[in-house]
């Protein structure tokens, strides 16, 4: 069965198959792109913005003395010639038409995001069913922050229901009530994201505050009181793994009564930086094991 708004078209970056960590059961992940928030450890920065991206891959490019294809392509003088023959696009010229990636022979320019029509994207989605209804697993739109692209995770709600797939959101919570309310008043469960309390440092270090957060966090409790609610906290160095930030996330947290879970800080997103032409912020720095164990044995006091 397709609803009315089945046509509607939103912009993803990834699906991933069979996922155990986001949400119950077995799932199916959707990833799509834009997010209010520049977090400066982001493992996904192609999510930030709501269209598709050029990605260069410089080790596959063939390099301008033998190829240069992408160089003609180009309309708007955004790809040179650089060092060891290979090629620099500029980022303030290219104007995302992904001529260039069309021509490429290696695949060394491609594009992160693609916009597919929710009817397609669930019957991606359904042909792994069997999974869910076995493990009590689902669909969960991830990002980004799927609700920027709101109409249409409304849309992929609604069409799931008809197809009988049970629905997770992961939200960053910085996004208006009214539309958080309508999708969590079609949900049995989602994944809220808290970084820190200190609203200085969350805007320092995410380029928001977090008061709309928080406010939206307690507002999404009462007005829920069913709603299965997981809250997440990367444990990020420098940021947020103090004994003192953990602790107070944890209390706030307990108080509402929700499930609450820390996950560790890694680099495996830093390779996404130089394929989008920007700097990786967090440098060299890594989260201490032994700091993180610790941690985690707060979750189980109780004060």
């Amino acid at each position: 069965m397709k609803t009315d708004n089945a046509d509607s078209k939103g912009c993803i970056f990834n699906i991933q198959r069979y996922s155990l960590h986001d949400g119950p059961g077995i799932r199916t992940v959707v990833f799509l792109k834009g997010c209010p928030l520049r977090c400066r450890w982001c493992s996904n920065p192609e999510s930030q913005q709501t269209e598709p991206e050029l990605a260069y891959h410089r080790s596959k490019c063939i390099g301008a003395g033998q190829c240069n294809l992408c160089k003609h392509a180009c309309r708007y003088g955004a790809i040179r010639p650089a060092a060891f023959g290979k090629v620099n696009v500029s980022r303030t010229k290219c104007r995302q038409c992904f001529a260039c990636a069309g021509v490429c022979p290696a695949a060394a320019l491609s594009a992160f995001g693609r916009k597919l029509q929710v009817s397609e994207l669930m019957n991606l989605v359904e042909a792994d069913s069997a999974f869910y209804l076995r493990s009590g697993g689902g669909l969960t739109l991830s990002g980004g922050e799927p609700l920027l692209q709101a109409d249409f995770v409304l849309a992929m709600i609604r069409e799931a229901g008809c197809r009988r797939i049970p629905v997770t959101i992961e939200t960053c919570g910085f996004y208006d009530w009214a539309t958080l309310q309508k999708a969590a008043a079609q949900l049995k469960s989602i994944i809220y994201d808290i970084k820190c309390l200190n609203s200085e440092r969350h805007l320092a270090h995410t380029g928001v505050d977090n008061k709309l957060i928080l406010a939206n966090f307690i507002r999404l409790r009462d007005t829920f009181p069913r709603l299965e609610i997981l809250a997440r906290t990367p444990v990020i160095p420098g940021f947020n793994d103090s004994v003192e930030e953990i602790r107070a996330i944890r209390d706030f947290v307990q108080a509402a009564n929700v499930r609450y879970e820390l996950l560790p800080y890694h680099r495996l997103g830093r390779q996404k930086y130089e394929l989008l032409g920007r700097t990786y912020c967090m440098g060299d720095k890594a989260l201490d094991e032994e700091r993180f164990k610790h941690l985690q044995t707060l979750l189980a006091e109780r004060d």
